[in-house]
C-alpha cells in the first residue's frame, strides 16, 4: 500500500537525522525522558497561556465530583454540546463549536494521547468510550493549535488522561454505592523503584438503572469491568511505557424512547417492546511508547498502538416508526406500544459489529533558539466489519414470543476500511517576549471502501465502492500580552472531516475555515477569558446512523447540505473569595452558538436560514465550593443547556417534536476527610429533580437522569 511505504520511508529518514517531542504543547527544553507523555496541553494554567483556546478539567475537579459521566463533567467546559442519551453516559454524545455532537463523531477522541474511537477514519460514531471513571483529567483543545491531532479537526480534541504511574509504592480505593442498587468502584496500586514502574488500576461499576420496562421485571441497568495494566522502564535519557486495557459491558439499554405523551406521564417508563434490547461489548487496547532525548535540542517520540473492539446492540427497529405515528395521533401505534394490541413480525437485529484500529507514530521534536519545532508522521489502518442477523419476534397479549432468524444480506452484511497517512509540522515561535506564534500544517491523505455481500459466506459481491481524497490543512495562531494581566489571542486554521468508509468516487470531504479571536485577563486570582469564534463551510455534511439520522431521514451514508456558518462566543470567568476560615472557589463559562445553512440548496431540500441539527444557542455553567482548608468541602455545580434542533431547519417548521427541552441540573457534593488516608463524601446528582426531553434521537423522547443520592469512601495508602 502506497501509505505503508511512504510512512516507513518518512519515519526511517526522521529517525536517521533529527528527533523530537511528542507535543506541540510541550515547553521548550522541558525532558521528555522518563515522564508519560501523555498530556496534550498539561495544566490548567498552561491551557490559560495558549495560542488556541482550550481547558483542563484538572485532577481536583475530577476527584471532587468523582466523575462517572463525561457529559457532566464537559457540561462545565465552553464551546462544547452535549445531548445525553442513557442518562449515564454510555454512549456520549459529544459536539465542540462547528463539529455537532452525534456519537461524537466529529470530534477527535483521544485517551493518553492515541486515538480511541472504535473506526476514527471508516466508521468515526464512538459507540466505545473510555471509562471515565478511570480519569484522572480530561483536555480540550480548540483552535489552530489542534492541527497537530486529527483526522476530525474542525471543532476540537478532548484527550483523557489516565491515572500515572506512582513515584512510590502507593494506591487507592474508591466505593460509592447510591441508589437504583449502584455500586461504583476505582481501585489501583502502582509504584515506582530503580528504573522501573507499574500500575494495576481497575473499575467496577454496576446499576439497576433508573426506568421500568412495561410488563417486565428485567431492569434497566449495566455492568462494566474496566481493567488496565502499566510498565514503565526508563534510563538517563530515554523511557518506555507499556499499557494494556481491557473492558466489557452488558447493559438492558434500548434505541426506544417514549411518545410526548407517554413522556409527560412518566418520563422514566419503557415499553414492553424493548424488554429483551441489549447492548454487549468488549474492549481491547494496547499502545507502547517510545521517548528519546538525544540532547537538550532533539528528542524522538514512537508510539505503536492496537485497539480492537466488539459489540452487539440487540434491539427492536420496530419502536421509532410506531412513537413516531404515536405521536401524530395513531391510536393502533399506541396500542401496540402499551401491549394492548398484538403484533407480527418484529424484527430485533443484532447489530453486531467488531472495530481493528492500529498504527505507528514518529514525532521529532526541535528546539532551536526561539522556535519550538515538530514533525511527525502517522500510518493508520481501521476496519469495520458488520454481521446482523435478525430475530423476528410477535407480539401476543404484552408479550414477546420468538419465531424465526433471518440471516445477513445487503447493509447488514458489509466491511469496511480505510488507511490513512498524516503529516504535521509545527512551530511554537516566541517572536518577542511578548508576542507568541503558532503555525501548523497538516496533511491528510485518506483510503477508504465499502463491500457489501448478498450472501452469509460472503462469496457473492453484492456492491463495492470506494473514495480517496486528500487535503492540505494549515493554520496559524498568536497570542500577545499587551500588559502582564492583559494578553489577546487570535487564529486561523483550515478543518477536515473524513467521509468514512461508506462514501463513494465523487463525494468531497467536508472542510472549513475557521476562525477565533479573544482576550484574557488575569490578576490576583481572577481570570476572565472571552473568544469569538467563527466556521464557515462550504460542503456541510452529516454522519447518518440509525443512533443519530440525518436531517434527511438517511440511517447510512452521509447528507451534504452546502454552506453553513457557525460562530458564537465562549466565556469563562474563574476567581477564589477568601471568606476568612473557608475559600470560595467560583468558575463560570457560557458558550453562546448560530449555526444556520446560508445558502439555498433546493435539490436536498435547505434554505437560507435554516438552523443545524445538535448546536443549542445558549449554554452556561457555575460551579460554587465552600472550602475550609482541612476537613470539609462543600461543592455545586448548576448546568443550563437551550432547547436544540433534533433535524436541520427545525426553527422554519411546524413540527412540534423537531425540538429537545431546555434544561436545568444542579449536582452538589459534600467531602469530609477524616483522616489523612480516608475522605467520605455525599453526592446529589439532579437535586431539583428536573427531568425533562433531551434527546428525540434515537427513536422518540428520552429524559436525563432523575435526583440520584449516593454516599462514597476514599481510602488513600
Amino acid at each position: 500500500m502506497k501509505h505503508s511505504v511512504l510512512a516507513t520511508a518518512i519515519t526511517a529518514a526522521l529517525m536517521s537525522t533529527t528527533p523530537l517531542a511528542e507535543e506541540s504543547m510541550t515547553p521548550s527544553g522541558v525532558s521528555l525522558a522518563g515522564v508519560e507523555t501523555i498530556k496534550i496541553i498539561g495544566s490548567k494554567s498552561d491551557a490559560r497561556g495558549l495560542a488556541g483556546s482550550s481547558a483542563v478539567i484538572d485532577e481536583q475537579q475530577m476527584q471532587v465530583e468523582v466523575t462517572t459521566d463525561i457529559h457532566q463533567v464537559l457540561k462545565t467546559v465552553p464551546g462544547i454540546y452535549i445531548q445525553e442519551e442513557d442518562g449515564h453516559g454510555l454512549r456520549p454524545n459529544i459536539g465542540i463549536r462547528a463539529a455537532n455532537s452525534g456519537r461524537s463523531s466529529k470530534i477527535t477522541l483521544l485517551e493518553d494521547g492515541v486515538m480511541i474511537a472504535p473506526a476514527p477514519y471508516s466508521n468515526p460514531a464512538a459507540y466505545y468510550f473510555p471509562t471515565t471513571f478511570r480519569m484522572s483529567s480530561v483536555e480540550v483543545l480548540k483552535g489552530a493549535p489542534l492541527l497537530r491531532f486529527g483526522p476530525q479537526t474542525t471543532g476540537g480534541v478532548v484527550n483523557m488522561v489516565t491515572t500515572a504511574i506512582p513515584d512510590q509504592q502507593s494506591g487507592k480505593v474508591i466505593t460509592q454505592f447510591g441508589e437504583n442498587s449502584s455500586r461504583d468502584i476505582h481501585a489501583y496500586i502502582g509504584g515506582t523503584e530503580g528504573n522501573f514502574g507499574y500500575l494495576l488500576e481497575t473499575v467496577q461499576r454496576s446499576s439497576a438503572g433508573f426506568k421500568d420496562i412495561d410488563r417486565s421485571s428485567r431492569d434497566t441497568g449495566f455492568d462494566i469491568e474496566d481493567y488496565v495494566v502499566k510498565l514503565k522502564w526508563t534510563d538517563d535519557n530515554q523511557s518506555l511505557l507499556a499499557k494494556l486495557q481491557y473492558s466489557e459491558e452488558l447493559s438492558n439499554e434500548t434505541y426506544a424512547g417514549l411518545t410526548d405523551a407517554d413522556f409527560r406521564r412518566d418520563a422514566n417508563r419503557r415499553y414492553g417492546l424493548s424488554d429483551i434490547d441489549q447492548m454487549d461489548n468488549s474492549h481491547k487496547g494496547y499502545s507502547l511508547n517510545y521517548n528519546l532525548d538525544i540532547n537538550d535540542n532533539l528528542s524522538l517520540n514512537l508510539v505503536g498502538y492496537y485497539n480492537e473492539f466488539a459489540r452487539n446492540w440487540f434491539k427492536a427497529g420496530v419502536a421509532g416508526g410506531l412513537i413516531n405515528s404515536a405521536n401524530n395521533g395513531d391510536t393502533e401505534a399506541q396500542a401496540i406500544l402499551d401491549g394492548d394490541m398484538d403484533l407480527a413480525g418484529i424484527k430485533f437485529k443484532n447489530n453486531n459489529r467488531s472495530y481493528e484500529s492500529y498504527g505507528l507514530e514518529a514525532n521529532l521534536g526541535i528546539d532551536l533558539n526561539d522556535h519550538s519545532i515538530q514533525i511527525g508522521v502517522r500510518d493508520h489502518r481501521d476496519t469495520m466489519d458488520r454481521f446482523q442477523p435478525q430475530d423476528v419476534y410477535d407480539q401476543i397479549n404484552g408479550s414477546l414470543v420468538f419465531q424465526s432468524v433471518i440471516e445477513p444480506t445487503g447493509g447488514d452484511n458489509r466491511l469496511e476500511e480505510a488507511d490513512a497517512l498524516s503529516l504535521w509540522v509545527t512551530d511554537n515561535w516566541q517572536v518577542t517576549d511578548a508576542l507568541k506564534v503558532n503555525l501548523a500544517l497538516r496533511y491528510e491523505d485518506v483510503e477508504s471502501s465499502r463491500r457489501q455481500f448478498n450472501d452469509v459466506a460472503r462469496n457473492d459481491l453484492g456492491s463495492f465502492r470506494s473514495n480517496d481524497s486528500d487535503e492540505w490543512l494549515p493554520g496559524a495562531s498568536f497570542t500577545y500580552d499587551l500588559t502582564g494581566e492583559w494578553q489577546v489571542l487570535a487564529g486561523v486554521h483550515k478543518g477536515f472531516s473524513p467521509l468514512g468508509g461508506g462514501a463513494v468516487a465523487e463525494e468531497e470531504p467536508e472542510t472549513s475555515i475557521n476562525y477565533e479571536a479573544g482576550v484574557r485577563f488575569s490578576r490576583n486570582g481572577l481570570f476572565a477569558e472571552a473568544i469569538v469564534f467563527y466556521s464557515d463551510f462550504s460542503n456541510k455534511s452529516e454522519l447518518c446512523s440509525v443512533a443519530t439520522p440525518c436531517s434527511n431521514g438517511a440511517e447510512s451514508g452521509t447528507f451534504s447540505t452546502g454552506d453553513a456558518v457557525v460562530s458564537g462566543l465562549e466565556i469563562q470567568l474563574s476567581q477564589t473569595l477568601d471568606l476568612g476560615n473557608y475559600s470560595m472557589p467560583i468558575d463560570f463559562s457560557y458558550t453562546y452558538s448560530n449555526a444556520e445553512i446560508t445558502k439555498d440548496n433546493a435539490v436536498v431540500g435547505v434554505f437560507d436560514g435554516d438552523e443545524l441539527a445538535g448546536v443549542p444557542t445558549n449554554m452556561a455553567s457555575l460551579r460554587v465550593a465552600l472550602d475550609s482548608g482541612d476537613k470539609w468541602y462543600h461543592y455545586a455545580v448548576a448546568k443550563y443547556i437551550d432547547e436544540t434542533c433534533v433535524a436541520l431547519g427545525c426553527n422554519n417548521s411546524d413540527d412540534a417534536f423537531g425540538k429537545t427541552d431546555s434544561l436545568f441540573v444542579m449536582d452538589i457534593v459534600s467531602r469530609y476527610q477524616l483522616n489523612s488516608q480516608t475522605t467520605l463524601y455525599v453526592k446529589v446528582e439532579n437535586l431539583l429533580d428536573n427531568q425533562e426531553i433531551i434527546a428525540r434521537t434515537p427513536q422518540g423522547a428520552r429524559p436525563n437522569k432523575p435526583q440520584t443520592a449516593s454516599v462514597g469512601v476514599e481510602y488513600s495508602f
